[in-house]
């Protein structure tokens, strides 16, 4: 795919007629009604077994590069999330450790949102992710950070979060209910490890040239477990994330 056509497919499937829900305008497209067959009924009751209605949902996905793992966490608009879904990823490429350039195949780590939707992904239904963010682009490579970092199925990946094509199904129609609910920024926050844990613990004694950047986004990671809504953070100039005065520690 040429990136003229890249860039038309991602602004349409960005489009609204007038009169027209999100939801709506995606469901024109024909892998959207798929997964609307094969998925929105799990997805509506799964939202029906958590006290959450299809019409003030929001959520937050969560990813944890070391185990595999992205979570979905949720909950009726105002109040506050918790995991109602997790998925394996189902492929890696790179290290542990942030993407900081083109080609480097990294998957980024740090406080992301989704900003766009392509339902005419090479990967069957893709979610992209706003990689570089301000962070990225200070600790980054300045020229070539890289980009294009997707949510996609397809099971396959240099750099971005893969799912089977079942999973990544799902995951777009809850993204879809969240974006027709007005959440225009759908949080992805991506850890080397869940924080806290054995692992990660362990992973910062292997790559202690990263540990003062992981003890960073776990200080992210354990404000969302506070206060279960999406975050609030500025970016230092030293492109550290800052985040409001919460009694962490």
């Amino acid at each position: 795919m040429n990136w003229i056509s890249f860039i038309l497919i991602n602004f349409t499937a960005l489009l609204i007629q007038p009169g027209s829900t999100f939801e709506q305008e995606q469901k024109k497209y024909g892998r959207v009604r798929q997964a609307c067959q094969n998925k929105e009924a799990t997805v509506i009751q799964k939202l029906k077994e958590n006290q959450i209605r299809p019409d003030r949902f929001t959520m937050t996905i969560l990813a944890f590069k070391a185990e595999n793992r992205l979570e979905i966490h949720a909950g009726n608009s105002g109040e506050r999330q918790r995991k109602i879904k997790e998925f394996e990823i189902c492929a890696s490429s790179g290290k542990p450790g942030p993407k900081r350039f083109e080609g480097d195949w990294q998957v980024p780590e740090g406080f992301y949102h989704v900003d766009r939707f392509n339902p005419m992904s090479s990967y069957h239904l893709a979610l992209g992710i706003n990689y570089p963010n301000a962070s990225d682009r200070i600790l980054g490579n300045k020229k070539k950070p890289g980009g294009q970092i997707m949510i996609h199925g397809a099971c396959v990946t240099i750099g971005c979060l893969p799912m089977t094509n079942e999973g990544i199904e799902e995951i777009y129609l809850y993204a879809i209910k969240a974006r027709s609910n007005g959440q225009m920024r759908i949080p992805v926050y991506i850890f080397p490890a869940e924080p806290g844990t054995n692992q990660y613990n362990q992973l910062k004694k292997q790559h202690p040239q990263l540990s003062s950047f992981w003890e960073n986004l776990k200080e992210g990671f354990q404000q969302y477990q506070s206060q279960r809504k999406p975050l609030e953070f500025t970016v230092s100039k030293e492109g550290r994330y800052q985040f409001p005065t919460s009694g962490i520690q």
